[in-house]
C-alpha cells in the first residue's frame, strides 16, 4: 500500500485538479506532501516501533493509513486533501521500520534471505500503481485510488493479528523519557529542507529566491544542531553511530545515492518519454512496469545468492549496471523504436537495482540487528530524501528549458557519471557472507 500510494496518485492528478477545481501547482502537492511526510516520519516511526512494540505499532500504522485514506476519498477541497495526504504518509511511514524489525526478529538464521525478498514488495507496488490509477480514473472516480486501501488494510490487520507473534513484554529501560529536543531538531530540519528543495521544482523559483533559500538554510542549521545534540545527549533520539559510525556511513551514502536518487530518476522516465519522443501517457507508464518487473525478478535471485556472493560483489555489479542503464536512456539508437529502446534501458536499470537492493538492505541491518527498526527507518529516510532532491532539481531544470526532453537526457548522463564517481564508497561497506 505504501509504494502503491506513492505512484497511483500521479495518474489521477488531472482528475483531482478538475474534481476539486484546483490549480496544477496545488494539485502536485498531493504527491509532494506524501513524499515529504514520509521522509519526515520515518525516523520517528523507527524509534516508536522499538519503544512500543513491532506488531502493535505496525497495526496502529495500518489503521492510521486506512482512516487517512478514507478521509482523502471524501476530501472536498485540495488543501484538506494535501493535509490528509501528509497524515496518510505518517501511517505509511510506520510500515517499513516495524515490518523490517518483525522479519529480522522472527526469521532466525534465514532473516538475510527474508529481508532481501521483503524488499521486492516495494517494487511491486511501485510497478502497479500507475496501472491501477489509470483504471480507477477511467472506469470509476479518482476517489477510488484512496478507497481501495480500506479493504486491504482490514485484511492486513486481521492477518497480522493471526500470524505475527505478539510483542514481548516491555522492559523497564524502554520507559525512559523520549529525546523530544532531538526529535524537534530533526523534524524541523527535514521538513524545512524538503520544502525548500521541493519549492525549487516550481516554475519561476530561482536558486536565490527566498522561497528556496530560507527553508534550506533553516533546514541545514536545524540538522547541524541535531548532529551536535546527539553527540552531547546520553540517550539520543538516533545514536550517532547509526548515522556516521563504522560501516553505517557508507551504507547511508549508497542508500541516498543508489537507492533514492535512482528511484527519482526512474519516476521521471514517463515524463521523458512523453516530452522527448511524444509517446502517449499509457505507453509511457508501462515503462515503469518493465523496470519494476526486472527489479522483482533480479532481487529475488540476488537475495537467494547473497550468502555466496557477499555484499560488495552485487553492490559493485548492480551500481555499474544502473549507471549504464541510466546513461542508455539518453541515447537515440537507430533501427529500434524509441519505446523499445527506453523499455530495454529501463529493464537494465531495474536489473541493476534488483542486484543492489538485497545487499544494501542487509549491509546495514547485519551491523546491529537489535536496532533493525531504526536502521530501516534511516534507510527509508535517505532514499526518500535522495528521490525528492533528484526530482525537484530535475524539474527545476526542465521548467526553465526550451527543450525539456533534451535537457532531461543531459540529466541522465550527468546522473550516470555521479553514480560511477560514488562507486569507491562501496569499498567501505562491511563485507559479510552467510547468515547474521
Amino acid at each position: 500500500m505504501s509504494s502503491l500510494d506513492g505512484t497511483i496518485v500521479a495518474t489521477a492528478l488531472h482528475s483531482i485538479q478538475r474534481g476539486l477545481h484546483a490549480s496544477i501547482n496545488w494539485t502536485g502537492w498531493t504527491i509532494t506532501a506524501y513524499s515529504v511526510g514520509s521522509a519526515l516520519m520515518y525516523p520517528f516511526a523507527g524509534k516508536l516501533s522499538a519503544r512500543y512494540g513491532r506488531r502493535r505499532f505496525f497495526t496502529v500504522s495500518v489503521g492510521l493509513f486506512a482512516v487517512a485514506s478514507l478521509c482523502c476519498g471524501f476530501a472536498s477541497n485540495i488543501y484538506l486533501l494535501i493535509g490528509l495526504r501528509t497524515l496518510q504518509a505518517a501511517g505509511g511511514a510506520g510500515f517499513f521500520p516495524s515490518a523490517t524489525a518483525i522479519v529480522v526478529e522472527h526469521f532466525g538464521s534465514s532473516r538475510d534471505k527474508a529481508v532481501g525478498l521483503f524488499g521486492t514488495i516495494y517494487s511491486t507496488g511501485w510497478m502497479i500503481g500507475p496501472i491501477f490509477g489509470g483504471l480507477f480514473v477511467a472506469y470509476w472516480t479518482w476517489r477510488g485510488i484512496f478507497f481501495v486501501n480500506i479493504p486491504i488494510s482490514i485484511v492486513i490487520v486481521l492477518l497480522c493479528m493471526k500470524y505475527v507473534p505478539p510483542d514481548p513484554p516491555r522492559q523497564a529501560g524502554q520507559d525512559r523519557p523520549m529525546d523530544l529536543l532531538g526529535m524537534a531538531f530533526l523534524g524541523v530540519g527535514l521538513l524545512a529542507l524538503m520544502v525548500g528543495v521541493s519549492e525549487l521544482g516550481e516554475a519561476g523559483t530561482r536558486v536565490l529566491s527566498p522561497l528556496f533559500l530560507v527553508p534550506v538554510v533553516l533546514g541545514v542549521a536545524s540538522l547541524a544542531e541535531f548532529g551536535r545534540h546527539i553527540l552531547r545527549t546520553p540517550d539520543p533520539f538516533i545514536p550517532p553511530h547509526l548515522i556516521a559510525g563504522r560501516g553505517f556511513a557508507a551504507v547511508n551514502v549508497i542508500n541516498v545515492v543508489y537507492g533514492g536518487a535512482t528511484t527519482g530518476l526512474i519516476a521521471l522516465i514517463p515524463i521523458y518519454a512523453m516530452e522527448r519522443y511524444h509517446i502517449d501517457v499509457l505507453s509511457s507508464g508501462t515503462l515503469l512496469v518493465a523496470e519494476g518487473a526486472a527489479v522483482v525478478l533480479t532481487s529475488t535471485a540476488a537475495a537467494m545468492a547473497l550468502r555466496r556472493t557477499g555484499y560488495r560483489l552485487p553492490l559493485y555489479v548492480g551500481s555499474v549496471i544502473m549507471a549504464l542503464g541510466i546513461a542508455a536512456l539518453a541515447l537515440q539508437v537507430t533501427g529500434v523504436s524509441h519505446y523499445v529502446w527506453l523499455a530495454i534501458a529501463s529493464c537494465v536499470v531495474g536489473i541493476g537495482s534488483g542486484l543492489f537492493d538485497p545487499a544494501s538492505r542487509n549491509a546495514g541491518l547485519q551491523l546491529a540487528p537489535g536496532q533493525s527498526a531504526s536502521i530501516a527507518a534511516l534507510r527509508s529516510t535517505g532514499r526518500q530524501i535522495g528521490s525528492i532532491m533528484v526530482v525537484s532539481i530535475t524539474t527545476a531544470f526542465l521548467s526553465r528549458s526550451a527543450h525539456p526532453g533534451a535537457t532531461q537526457a543531459v540529466v541522465f548522463v550527468a546522473s550516470a557519471l555521479v553514480l560511477a564517481a560514488c562507486m569507491p564508497t562501496i569499498t567501505r561497506i562491511t563485507e559479510h557472507r552467510g547468515s547474521w
